[in-house]
C-alpha cells in the first residue's frame, strides 16, 4: 500500500495495541494488560483523528506535538470528533505510562502502539524504517478526509491546529 490521501478508504484489518485505562491501574507504575484494538472496525462507525509520533516521552512529541491535542480536545469534540488516537512505535505499556504522565486517565485520547510498525510501514510513513513517522489523519466513518505526513522534523501538518483547520 502507498500513502493514504483524502478520499481513500481506511485500510482493512488495521489493529493497534493498547492498555485501556482503569482506575485500579491509575498509577504510572501500574501495568495493565495490553489488548488489540481493531482500528479498521472501530473507525467505520466513528469520526477519528489519528496522529502519529516518532516516540513517547521524546522532546518533540511531548513538548510540541501531544500538548496541542490535549489543549484543544474540546474543540475537536465540538467539530464532531468521536475518537482521538495517538500512535507510536513504543510498546503498549510505554504508551499507557505516557498517557498517565500527561494526565490522561480516561478515554479522551487513546494512546496506542503501531505494533511492529505494521500500519506506518504499509503507508510508507516511518522515520528511518525503525520508528513511526510524524503524521496525522482524519477518518470519517471509514473514509480519509485528511492525511498528511510531516515533510521535516517540525510539527506543522500533523499538529492539532492544522488538523482542526481541516474539520
Amino acid at each position: 500500500m502507498t500513502a493514504l490521501k483524502a478520499g481513500d478508504s481506511f485500510p482493512k484489518d488495521v489493529e493497534f495495541s493498547w492498555v485501556p485505562y482503569t482506575e485500579e491501574k491509575e498509577s504510572i507504575t501500574s501495568c495493565g494488560v495490553p489488548q488489540q484494538y481493531p482500528a479498521s472496525k472501530e473507525f467505520v462507525d466513528n469520526k477519528v483523528v489519528l496522529f502519529s509520533v516518532p516516540g513517547a516521552f521524546t522532546p518533540g512529541c511531548s513538548v510540541r506535538h501531544l500538548p496541542g491535542y490535549i489543549e484543544r480536545w474540546n474543540d475537536f469534540k465540538k467539530k464532531g470528533v468521536d475518537l482521538i488516537i495517538v500512535i507510536a512505535f513504543n510498546d503498549a505499556w510505554v504508551m499507557s505510562a505516557w498517557s498517565k504522565a500527561n494526565g490522561i486517565k480516561n478515554d479522551d485520547i487513546l494512546f496506542m502502539t503501531d505494533t511492529g510498525l505494521k500500519f506506518s510501514k504499509s503507508i510508507g510513513w516511518t522515520r528511518g524504517g525503525e520508528r513511526t513517522g510524524r503524521y496525522a489523519m482524519v477518518i470519517d466513518h471509514g473514509k480519509i478526509l485528511y492525511a498528511e505526513n510531516e515533510p521535516g522534523g517540525d510539527v506543522t501538518v500533523s499538529g492539532a491546529e492544522a488538523v482542526l483547520s481541516k474539520l
